[in-house]
């Protein structure tokens, strides 16, 4: 591998899995880029990180690292020197203090948001009818049944937790602001990607741009990727 050569690391949010990257992997290695899914536990904020880091840590040379959702957190708490650009997917995007929920409640929600509460076992499970109403409402039937079926709960403790300087106050960032997000607002990803000086791409997706508008997705990865080998040349 050249020195040139830049990984992709993608980071899945709360209620998916890493297979909601399936339509973002195959042409990124049709592309000949090493890109891999990093399985995150959503048992805490800490657990998260972790899993991350050891994701990175089997990753060889440069790596532009990619969040959806929930993982915009977790990837702005890695201290890896490997990464060269971080990636907002529709993705949350804590300050140094705050905490996931900050951002996430910072604003009303939408009106076809679900209501989010822990269940017996202290896990949050997003409701059935809540992936066609909100978290992917431009998804087929096909892809809600799947993404319906593969839902990994999340724990209150991954976002509870304030978070320490965020790596996008040192790296470049990209953020994809979603228009038609009805999980989280599209004022508070605005908000957010101005507040991180981020390359800021806006279009009228939803909350599952990965899975629903794929080809958007790929060009703000591609560019990040282009940038970061330029970067890496001189």
């Amino acid at each position: 591998m050249s020195s040139n050569d830049v990984s992709v690391v993608l980071v899945h949010g709360a209620w998916a899995d890493g297979s909601s990257w399936a339509k973002i992997i195959r042409p990124l290695a049709a592309d000949s880029i090493a890109v891999s899914a990093a399985p995150l536990p959503l048992t805490s904020f800490q657990d998260d990180v972790a899993a991350l880091d050891r994701a990175l840590e089997r990753v060889q040379g440069p790596v532009v690292l990619t969040g959806h959702a929930y993982a915009g957190a977790v990837i702005g708490a890695t201290r890896s020197e490997k990464v060269r650009g971080l990636v907002y997917v529709a993705a949350l995007a804590p300050d140094e203090g705050e905490t996931v929920a900050d951002v996430f409640y910072r604003t009303d929600p939408h009106p076809l948001a679900p209501k989010l509460a822990p269940d017996e076992h202290d896990l949050i499970y997003l409701p059935d009818t809540a992936f066609g109403a909100a978290f992917a409402q431009n998804a087929t039937a096909e892809e809600l049944a799947v993404l319906a079926a593969v839902q990994r709960p999340i724990s209150p403790a991954c976002i509870t937790v304030a978070v320490k300087r965020p790596l996008w106050k040192d790296r470049p960032s990209w953020f994809l602001v979603a228009e038609q997000d009805r999980m989280i607002v599209q004022a508070t990803q605005r908000f957010m990607a101005e507040r991180m000086k981020a390359r800021s791409h806006s279009h009228a997706v939803d909350h599952m741009p990965i899975v629903t508008a794929p080809a958007v997705v790929l060009d703000v990865l591609r560019d990040a990727i282009a940038t970061v080998r330029a970067s890496n040349r001189e």
